[in-house]
């Protein structure tokens, strides 16, 4: 059974990202038109997009609508792309009032009217273009007031009597809360009563929770954050909301882009290898250390981290761990990332302590996290929360031994090695503090110094398989159920 599915999403690869939801919504969006369905994709029309490169095509009958959010009155326009070697229909809407900036997501105060006005002009884009989607996609905060969109203000719109709606939480840490005093610009009406009374009685409204509230299915990025995020440690506020409709949430981890990182093919490397030609791994370390400055020989375990330095990620756990572990091991350190002062400090300094064994560079460049990735010997990933993370399956397809805490979709993906059976395809520690961590990476360093038996770590971390061709079904068949009705017919209505 083919489906239409419209995916609405803030970015999305290879057009606009920031983070992993985008790699899920472009990848997502080519395996399903790849099975056969008419998957296609909504995302902002960012100043930042590469207009060149792709040529949007602005469509016929799509042009300077007038859109009224609230009191704030806009034009939007729909130009499509035809993503490259997948033939995915991408719609940018086209808004330069609200999407012509600097970055994708700013702090301005229209902040949460940019992305209600995006969700609404992505479903009046499929009224114009006569497309009746099966299932409404949505993905986090951003679009999450699309399920109580379709319920309110497009409830009577032919094109949607018979759609469905899911939500997607990537990041629950995100919620994009505003004030009460905008609850004009969700344009509700006297259907007011629909938004969650105790949030507006204390001053905001959350688009996330509405999102939580009225989708017809839920998922998220991994089977073991599902179960954290419905817990008061890790629901950030909403894990009440999460409760009430538990048996409507499903994890799925997300899924790897193998044409894209893959030590087999890799376009930045200059070799390839796979598991039965590791010595060619060995090589791109040697130049790789020579080339960032390296002083120490290659036969010294590199760690590798590239990530947002954000308190998500538990860099504060490094903060006594790594001083010291410097001190006392033999360990060189590559660090890619920007985020917050305090760890972009802490990484400077560190430098700084250890020149030739550590270095940092601010920001993030495609092309070094690929050669991050195939030349390092360890990847570390402290997380505190990890909704899925990429980097440690990654890490795994290059032979790079993650070092992870057991959270979310790094449990799901990451087995802790058993020297006794040989099984096992990385190091796994449980605790949120400094000395699990600094074990965790003690325990690394004395396996790494047994060659063999770090070989063996290495092949069966090559040897997993997280490609999104095997990850998409889960989404199809939450689909397909929706569609014939074998979930819940409702969420529940608040009154």
């Amino acid at each position: 059974m083919s489906l239409a599915v419209a995916l609405l999403a803030s970015e999305a690869t290879p057009l606009s990202k920031t983070g992993g939801l985008a790699d899920v919504a472009g990848a997502l969006a080519e395996c399903l038109h790849a099975a056969g369905h008419d998957a296609r994709l909504f995302t902002p029309g960012y100043a930042t997009i590469d207009r060149e490169r792709f040529a949007p095509r602005p469509l016929e009958g799509l042009q300077d609508i007038p859109l009224q959010v609230g009191a704030h009155r806009y034009v939007f326009s729909v130009s499509e792309v035809r993503l490259s070697g997948s033939g995915v229909r991408a719609y940018l809407i086209e808004c330069p009032a609200l999407y012509g900036r600097a970055s994708l997501y700013t702090t301005d105060p229209d902040e949460h009217l940019r992305f209600l006005a995006f969700t609404r002009a992505s479903l009046i884009a499929c009224t114009r273009l006569g497309w009746s989607p099966d299932i409404v996609h949505c993905n986090d905060w951003h679009t999450a007031f699309g399920p109580l969109l379709l319920r309110t203000q497009f409830a009577h719109e032919a094109a949607f009597a018979r759609s469905r709606t899911v939500l997607t939480i990537h990041n629950i840490g995100y919620q994009g809360v505003f004030g009460a005093e905008a609850v004009g610009d969700l344009d509700l009406g006297e259907q007011v009563y629909r938004l969650h009374q105790d949030d507006l009685r204390a001053g905001y409204i959350n688009p996330l929770r509405h999102g939580i509230l009225y989708a017809d299915a839920l998922t998220t990025v991994s089977p073991t954050h599902a179960r954290e995020i419905c817990t008061d440690e890790y629901g950030m506020g909403l894990q009440d909301s999460l409760r009430m409709r538990e048996r409507d949430l499903t994890g799925i981890l997300n899924g790897v882009d193998y044409t894209v990182w893959d030590p087999r093919c890799d376009r930045y490397l200059t070799r390839h290898f796979d598991a039965q030609h590791l010595g060619a791994k060995a090589e791109l370390k040697r130049a790789f250390l020579a080339r960032m400055g390296f002083t120490r020989p290659a036969s010294t375990p590199l760690a590798g981290i590239v990530s947002r330095l954000a308190v998500q990620k538990g860099f504060e756990l490094m903060f006594d761990v790594l001083p010291q572990l410097l001190e006392q091991r033999e360990l060189a350190m590559m660090v890619l990332g920007t985020g917050e002062a305090r760890y972009e400090q802490f990484f400077t300094e560190l430098a700084e302590q250890f020149p030739g064994r550590v270095v940092f560079q601010r920001g993030y460049d495609d092309a070094l996290a690929h050669w991050i990735e195939a030349t390092s010997d360890l990847f570390v990933m402290p997380s505190r929360y990890e909704p899925c993370g990429l980097n440690q399956m990654y890490s795994l397809r290059y032979g790079t031994v993650p070092v992870v805490r057991r959270t979310g979709g790094l449990a799901d993906s990451v087995e802790h090695f058993d020297p006794a059976t040989g099984a096992g395809t990385g190091v796994v520690f449980n605790d949120f503090d400094a000395p699990a961590l600094a074990w965790a990476l003690h325990t690394a360093l004395d396996w790494y110094a047994e060659p063999q038996l770090w070989r063996q770590i290495m092949r069966n971390g090559m040897a997993q398989d997280f490609s999104w061709a095997r990850q998409s079904e889960q989404y199809v068949q939450i689909y397909r159920a929706l569609k014939q009705g074998q979930l819940a017919d409702s969420p529940p209505e608040l009154t």
